[in-house]
């Protein structure tokens, strides 16, 4: 609907007004790698070769905004590496994740350290035509949220030490151009919401101080190295905030439960069962997952950000 539509290119606003960028066009882009949690794994496994089919398993019952970005919000084609790993964490060191077995930013750096900054046959990027993205923070601060020995501003501090030395080992490689997203509002999140008022706004608090420490470490990054390309700094709040608020404009049915018969994907994304209305029109696909809809829209909103409409430069 038109409501819908004019909001869409409001949030898009909000969201690009605190983007920062400067010089490669997401246009120009051929190649881009990435590093992440659930939010934006799709399984692909480079241990199993470089060109390997990649299985398209994602969190969203659907694509994700990584799919959605390099497949419809791209004029060329984009060659993508999606390491991420669902239940990612910084290190598993200072935030174990859900499994020994997850590969956290660590191991994904690592990764494509041994199989892709070598530039390989399938693989010959460059310093100019290469965007390296990171999501990553969500399952640091859910998994740490019940510690009590720790103080979060030291804390995060020590988990953004931890992540821009990984950035800085891909800068050292020839990455020269960053995407950085924010953690969006879990707080808001059935997962959260379920456990009381008390954990959602807890949640709120550790999101906010993870975030703004985030954004100081990207502008630190920008200022120590004056040779980067595009450093793109993507807020997801105020497109996660606006759907949430305005749910029904969007057409969605419910914004702080999932229905479960859904929670593990469905076997197309407009499935419905008895009971239920269709999945597609559901915020969260279960407790902490948003479908492939939100993707859309956040997709869309990143294209825009790295298309520089409009743009502003990181504060040195």
């Amino acid at each position: 609907m038109v409501v819908a539509r004019i909001l869409v290119v409001a949030i898009i606003g909000l969201l690009c007004s605190s983007s920062f960028a400067s010089a490669l066009s997401w246009y120009a882009t051929e190649y881009m790698f990435v590093f992440g949690d659930s939010y934006t794994t799709d399984g692909y496994n480079v241990s199993a070769g470089i060109n390997s089919p990649v299985p398209g398993y994602t969190s969203s019952n659907g694509q994700n905004w990584v799919q959605f970005l390099t497949s419809t919000y791209n004029q060329t084609a984009v060659k993508t590496f999606d390491l991420a790993y669902g239940g990612a964490t910084i290190d598993g060191a200072l935030v174990p994740p859900y499994q020994p077995t997850v590969l956290s930013v660590v191991d994904q750096v690592a990764q494509f350290n041994e199989y892709l900054a070598s530039r390989p046959a399938g693989a010959t990027w460059s310093s100019t035509n290469s965007l390296f993205a990171v999501w990553i923070g969500i399952n640091d601060i859910g998994n740490s949220v019940g510690w009590t020995n720790i103080t979060r501003v030291e804390f995060y501090g020590t988990l953004m030490d931890r992540l821009f030395s990984q950035v800085e080992d891909l800068y050292s490689k020839g990455a020269r151009s960053f995407l950085f997203l924010t953690v969006p509002p879990t707080n808001r999140a059935p997962l959260f919401l379920q456990q009381g008022p008390e954990a959602a706004v807890q949640m709120r608090t550790d999101i906010t101080e993870y975030n703004t420490q985030l954004i100081q470490s990207v502008r630190t990054f920008k200022s120590k190295h004056p040779d980067l390309d595009t450093v793109t700094m993507v807020d997801t709040q105020p497109i996660f905030n606006v759907l949430l608020d305005e749910w029904q404009t969007f057409g969605f049915v419910n914004v702080t439960g999932y229905c479960t018969a859904y929670e593990n994907g469905t076997p197309t994304p407009t499935d419905q069962v008895e009971g239920c209305a269709p999945v597609s029109s559901y915020f969260w696909l279960n407790s902490l997952h948003p479908l492939f809809t939100v993707h859309n829209i956040l997709a869309k909103a990143i294209s825009t950000a790295l298309s520089g409409y409009p743009a502003t430069q990181i504060p040195t």
